[in-house]
């Protein structure tokens, strides 16, 4: 299957008279489509202090590559009214400001799966992924983050919660869905051999590609629910009509605080631009209106930053 990568050019200019550029990649993959307008949200000016300390073959490419695993709501989301040409949510909209703040266009790349996101950074095919990906000390040994959100970990169940689940205890002996690759799969498969371990059932564990794939396992009976962060279950219940509610809350579920952020090859000397360039978001309150804007108050930082996995 053919691969391209579309071009969201996130200078004032561009973004006001709506171009986009392409060009072709060779890694799988499909397109991100280009931004909608970020209503609400305040243009940034250049920072040429800021811009200065991006890496030489970023200010010369006058780019940041940058990889995805697709929907992600309310951080990436297909634009209201269906248009599939369009995408929208709080990462886009942070996003295109970091690259007004830096005067760079960003190249985004939806990749399949968390693992081909991590790998891309480590191996240095992409320059970032703004995420939010969640943050881990084993992750860090590869990777390193700018951490933007905090996050909790519940799950999404049929409307009137059939199976009881209420904790991760009470997950034993049901169907659950996760995203593979991500932190929610290892705590769930960790569950599951808990529950054989104290003579009950084991979990059946679905693995899918992305979140839509999970939720759908859900809302088609082929799971009992799917465990996963928040932000996004809580975007997906609304959607559902009434067919699926949140379990789970207000708990642990196998996790510490979680923080998530942007990720960037390890050692990159643009970890601490992108951490310098958040703050200015933080700081002029930009933040806070993006966050406002897709519902995500509660899951804000005070502020930005490197690594914060592995200074809890």
């Amino acid at each position: 299957m053919r691969t391209s990568r579309v071009t969201r050019t996130l200078t004032a200019v561009l973004v006001a008279s709506g171009l986009t550029l392409a060009a072709c990649s060779k890694d799988p993959g499909s397109t991100n489509p280009a931004p909608t307008k970020s209503a609400g949200v305040p243009t940034q000016k250049v920072d040429a202090a800021l811009r200065a300390k991006l890496p030489q073959k970023i200010t010369d490419a006058g780019t940041l590559t940058s990889v995805n695993t697709g929907a992600f709501p309310p951080y990436t989301i297909s634009a209201a009214g269906g248009d599939a040409t369009k995408v929208e949510g709080a990462s886009v909209d942070l996003e295109k400001a970091l690259g007004e703040l830096l005067g760079v266009k960003v190249q985004d790349t939806t990749v399949s799966g968390l693992s081909g996101e991590l790998s891309g950074i480590a191996s240095q095919r992409y320059d970032f992924a703004f995420g939010p990906v969640g943050d881990f000390p084993e992750r860090e040994a590869t990777v390193d983050f700018v951490d933007w959100v905090q996050e909790f970990v519940v799950f999404a169940v049929p409307k009137g919660n059939p199976k009881k689940i209420t904790s991760l205890d009470s997950a034993c002996g049901t169907r659950i869905a996760v995203q593979a690759g991500g932190s929610a799969e290892k705590v769930i498969k960790t569950q599951s051999t808990a529950c054989t371990a104290a003579g009950k059932p084991a979990v059946e564990v679905q693995s899918y590609a992305d979140q839509p794939t999970s939720i759908m396992a859900v809302k088609s009976g082929r799971a009992d629910a799917f465990f996963s962060s928040q932000a996004p279950l809580t975007y997906f219940v609304k959607q559902s009509n009434g067919e699926l509610e949140l379990a789970g809350t207000g708990q642990a579920n196998g996790f510490d605080k979680l923080v998530q952020g942007a990720v960037v090859p390890k050692g990159s000397p643009l970890g601490q631009v992108l951490q310098e360039a958040l703050q200015k978001l933080f700081d002029n309150g930009t933040y806070a209106a993006v966050m406002s804007k897709w519902g995500l108050d509660g899951n804000k930082l005070d502020k930005p930053g490197l690594n914060l996995a592995a200074q809890k």
